[in-house]
């Protein structure tokens, strides 16, 4: 199996210099790719992925539904594996992955740690074992045969904000969503620029908002209204 590993990104210079090499490293013995879609940086992202011999492609709205479409338009793998770019990826993921669609998984995710120890996100993190109304966001990766992404038409471009969620509620209504029972690790920044409860709230009223049909837009601005560099 071959896999495409899938990254949008704006500004991502400093977790692109960690988050590349560690990806060549574990892909090293396989026909794999690394995409990384990116948003008009200003950043020395571009010279990042030169230097190790990935592929950048540039898109000019910065909409990780266009991103992540781009890319998957590109990818030659028989599954895709969307990562954030501020994602730790566990070694053996490609395994991982491997294994659960030889065994009739055509999607999936895992579960999550933060890299902090605040007690509140070790709350967050155990709530990603559950495969629920809450589970497949962006921060647990998504893997997915390319065949089923191109069946269910990608990421809904509508949406510039719960893009994943959107997909995977969809995907859920006619296949299985398997998630993968260990943990990747996932930036807390957005925790550390704010506060738990002005993300919980945040993120509060955006599922709400999401589950009663709101225009995407407007889910957005309303987020990043509550949010501060998120």
């Amino acid at each position: 199996m071959k896999l495409s590993v899938i990254i949008p990104t704006l500004n991502e210079e400093e977790n692109l210099k960690v988050l590349i090499p560690f990806l060549k490293k574990e892909l090293a013995e396989e026909n794999h790719e690394i995409i990384i879609v990116d948003a008009n940086s200003g950043d020395f992202s571009e010279e990042i992925c030169l230097k190790h011999a990935v592929t950048f492609i540039r898109v000019e709205r910065s909409s990780r539904a266009v991103q992540m479409n781009r890319g998957a338009m590109l990818a030659t793998g028989d599954a895709l594996y969307f990562v954030h770019a501020d994602t730790r990826p566990r070694a053996g993921f490609f395994e991982d992955i491997e294994k659960a669609i030889a065994n009739g998984k055509s999607a999936g995710c895992y579960r999550y740690r933060f890299d902090s120890n605040h007690p509140l996100l070790k709350i967050n993190s155990w709530f990603t074992r559950f495969n629920g109304i809450l589970s497949g966001g962006g921060d647990q990766t998504l893997f997915i045969k390319k065949e089923i992404f191109q069946e269910m038409g990608g990421f809904n471009e509508q949406f510039c904000i719960m893009e994943d969620f959107e997909l995977v509620k969809r995907l859920k209504s006619k296949y299985q969503f398997y998630i993968i029972p260990k943990s990747i690790r996932v930036s807390a920044r957005k925790y550390e620029n704010n506060s738990w409860l002005r993300v919980q709230w945040a993120n509060l009223i955006a599922f709400k908002d999401f589950l009663q049909n709101r225009d995407p837009m407007e889910i957005r601005e309303k987020y990043y209204r509550k949010l501060k560099h998120s």
